[in-house]
């Protein structure tokens, strides 16, 4: 073998080798993003025109997200939020189309307070898909039944659906289940289950 052919032999091998290591690296990627994104990843995926577009809004929401300042609330705020989510969950059986209007602020109040913005509902949802992507389905389907509870047209389950799957990004902005999984009446009558499920 010449010379010239050992080159061009090692000359293709290194690229080869190059050539797995960036597949690697870019599968590995993916499945961070996988991970930490869960079923945003594929909403995503789904809304992009290909995965890559998908895989850099995605790494870009990362980025916006690092530059946030968000702070872990105090044990006297937790304890507040906890407190107003169970008197929202009382208030659900006499008033539930209101209740969902509370609920909407309330969660609102606490994306606040932990340093999320809370101007537009997209850029919301984008921030908040970096830690919390496993309760944004949840976020979104009841902010469209809070939407069309505004409108008239949300039925009382659709009403307590939304209680629900606002409770969900709550507890897990709260970090902490905000009561236990029945509010009082429903402790007294163990049939009723208008907000727990």
């Amino acid at each position: 073998m010449s010379p010239t052919q050992v080159i061009v032999i090692v000359l293709v091998v290194l690229v080869i080798v190059a050539g797995l290591a960036l597949a690697a690296r870019s599968l590995s990627r993916r499945r961070e993003l996988r991970n930490r994104f869960g079923p945003e990843y594929d909403r995503v995926v789904a809304e992009q025109d290909s995965r890559s577009a998908a895989e850099r809004e995605l790494r870009d929401r990362e980025r916006r997200h690092a530059e946030l300042t968000l702070t872990p609330l105090s044990p006297e705020s937790r304890a507040r939020y906890s407190a107003a989510w169970e008197e929202l969950q009382v208030r659900f059986i006499d008033s539930p189309g209101e209740t969902v209007g509370d609920a909407d602020e309330l969660v609102t109040r606490l994306i606040e307070e932990r340093g999320y913005p809370t101007g537009d509902f997209s850029d919301q949802i984008a921030h908040l898909s970096v830690e919390h992507a496993r309760t944004l389905t949840n976020y979104r389907d009841a902010h469209e039944i809070h939407l069309r509870n505004a409108r008239g047209e949300a039925s009382t389950e659709e009403l307590r659906q939304a209680v629900v799957h606002y409770r969900a990004l709550f507890a897990d902005l709260l970090g902490e289940e905000p009561v236990g999984n029945r509010t009082p009446e429903q402790r007294h009558h163990p049939d009723h289950d208008a907000t727990s499920r």
